[in-house]
């Protein structure tokens, strides 16, 4: 038996790749065991998520943080006050010693870690453990951040970003807890990775990024495909009423409109959103979410005067949570207006829905000028200082979900779909191979 322990980022869209990876290696070898190590809130939010067949191979392990600073209901991304994120930071530094003991209890053969916890496979290094760097950001935006600037800090990268977004990348890279920028963090768990770096990528996606990195890395480079949840794993009932609604509309007319689970619209870009979606003229499911802080928030309270009366049926607002596979996966939903998180944009190819792209922070930028190059959807443009137009964003989505030119971008979706589906039995037999190397070195 071969032990293995996962340690993701403390945010739900880090943690579900690494569970669903979990699955694909214990479906394709039962040699495998695999701990899952994160915060109690957040293994309380995804146990529902593994059915009883994997409990004899897949377990969760706690791992408790300080909570002088910040209770325990905060140790998830999930709801999280933007400006308690660094404190979140701060205190899973603070675990390294309660992990290390996890370490010596566990003994593993392997350690699969994340982006921001450069101190997680030192600990390992000290206990003769294997550590290997799992990224769930795709391999254009980790040649950017982990290899680009450092090995070549002249040149231009080849996906262009606009100046606004520089800046805002820029900041985001120089944002530091406990004295470590951001940037400095994940150029050291690239560093530390052991021989191999896997990316939650495919190269039909991204062949030239992933040869890239592989580069300037000096590592071999693992995509290990897509890792997007089963729509059928979700615990929603067929009857319930978004699919209910759904069922009425004509196929690829309505629009889904989701901008993930950690970042929270201001009530003026709500209200340019809203504007848009209505100019559009389109069918539209619209996700919008708040702060735990802000809990007490009614949707109505945001939205624009006479909203939703002058929508009326053609729209359906879902505030908080919305079963996103199962959504995407409707015949009915003909475009996604996503914030191009980078599981997002996956699950949108996965299930052949078109993108309309408006990224906000982080690495959506560059997935969006992905998303372009790939040809699997559009970006809404902004103006030179970052603004978003309503105007632009009703064309974007008429564009994509009912013109001509939404044609040719469903049909290039859906040959990716296709393309990596043959792939990805493949990509998970490449990775079982690597990592049974690596442990019995």
């Amino acid at each position: 038996m071969v032990s293995v322990l996962m340690l993701p980022w403390l945010a739900h869209g880090h943690i579900s790749p690494f569970l669903e990876l979990a699955k694909k290696l214990t479906n394709k070898n039962n040699n495998f065991y695999i701990f899952i190590c994160s915060t109690p809130v957040n293994l309380s939010s995804i146990k529902s998520k593994l059915s009883e067949e994997y409990s004899h191979c897949i377990e969760f392990v706690e791992l408790h943080l300080p909570h002088d600073d910040l209770p325990p209901h905060y140790h998830t991304t999930n709801g999280l006050p933007p400006h308690l994120m660094a404190s979140l930071k701060r205190a899973f530094d603070m675990a390294s010693p309660n992990f290390s003991n996890i370490l010596k209890t566990l003994k593993p053969d392997l350690l699969i870690y994340d982006f921001l916890q450069p101190w997680a496979p030192s600990l390992a290094l000290l206990q003769n453990i294997p550590a290997i760097e799992f990224s769930i950001m795709n391999a254009a935006l980790l040649s950017s951040i982990c290899a680009h600037d450092l090995n070549n800090p002249t040149a231009k990268f080849p996906l262009h970003l606009r100046d606004y977004d520089i800046r805002k990348f820029h900041n985001q890279c120089e944002f530091s807890s406990n004295g470590i920028k951001d940037g400095d963090r994940i150029q050291q768990c690239c560093a530390r990775s052991c021989k191999i770096i896997l990316v939650k990528t495919s190269r039909e996606i991204e062949a030239k990024y992933v040869d890239y990195l592989s580069d300037l890395v000096k590592k071999k480079i693992v995509p290990v495909g897509p890792l997007v949840q089963d729509p059928m794993d979700q615990t929603l009932d067929e009857e319930t009423w978004i699919m209910k609604w759904l069922n009425k509309r004509e196929r690829s007319s309505v629009v889904y409109v989701s901008f993930g689970s950690e970042y929270f619209l201001s009530k003026e870009e709500i209200e340019l959103i809203a504007h848009g979606l209505e100019l559009s003229k389109v069918s539209f499911i619209w996700v919008i979410r708040f702060p735990k802080e802000e809990k007490g928030t009614r949707v109505e309270e945001v939205l624009p005067e006479g909203f939703l009366e002058r929508v009326g049926e053609k729209g359906m607002i879902v505030e908080g949570w919305a079963p996103q596979s199962k959504i995407l996966n409707h015949y009915s939903v003909g475009g996604f207006v996503s914030h191009c998180g980078w599981s997002s944009v996956l699950e949108s190819i996965k299930f052949g829905v078109p993108i309309i792209a408006l990224p906000m922070l982080y690495d959506q930028p560059i997935n969006a000028r992905l998303v372009e190059e790939v040809g699997v959807g559009v970006e809404v443009k902004r103006t030179a200082e970052g603004s978003l137009q309503s105007e632009e964003l009703a064309k974007m989505i008429r564009d994509v979900v009912v013109e001509k030119i939404g044609e040719g971008v469903r049909k290039k979706a859906l040959e990716l779909r296709d393309n990596m589906k043959k792939k990805e039995d493949g990509e998970i037999d490449g990775l079982v191979e690597e990592l049974m190397q690596l442990c019995t070195r």
